[in-house]
């Protein structure tokens, strides 16, 4: 199974849920960071999927750089045409692109970002694609 895990800092293994009086937990998904291929950026996704065709499995992070950092690309409409770096929304939308022109499936996905709207903005064009599918 290829899984491709993009984030500009953390591993798999960072990943943890719980919080609200709940343990906090590694996700049983991202136990072993030796499945994955750790890619730090939009380039290097491309690159990676160019190289190895289709994927099966990828989780996104939405800052893969220290721009999409800024209080502007935090909440509310961020202006992605702005952006000079490409964030995980725009891996995102390259890989619907991918699977469109090679007639594959959208892999199964997960949206790591700790960025809200950023996270918010992956999952929507996820879903809208997947949706024109059916």
């Amino acid at each position: 199974m290829k899984k491709v895990f993009i984030d500009d800092i953390r591993y798999p293994e960072n990943l943890f849920y719980g919080g609200a009086g709940k343990e906090w937990t590694l996700d049983p998904l991202f136990e072993n960071n030796t499945e994955w291929a750790i890619v730090r950026s939009y380039d290097e996704f491309v690159e990676f999927i160019e190289q190895n065709g289709p994927i099966d499995l990828v989780s996104f992070d939405h800052d893969l750089h220290y721009e999409a950092y800024l209080p502007e690309n935090q909440e509310g409409e961020i202006d992605y045409d702005a952006m000079e770096v490409k964030t995980g929304y725009h891996a995102a939308e390259w890989l619907i692109q991918y699977c469109k022109e090679n007639n594959v499936e959208f892999p199964e996905y997960r949206v790591h970002s700790m960025n809200p709207q950023g996270r918010r903005n992956i999952e929507q064009v996820i879903m809208k694609f997947k949706n024109q599918q059916l």
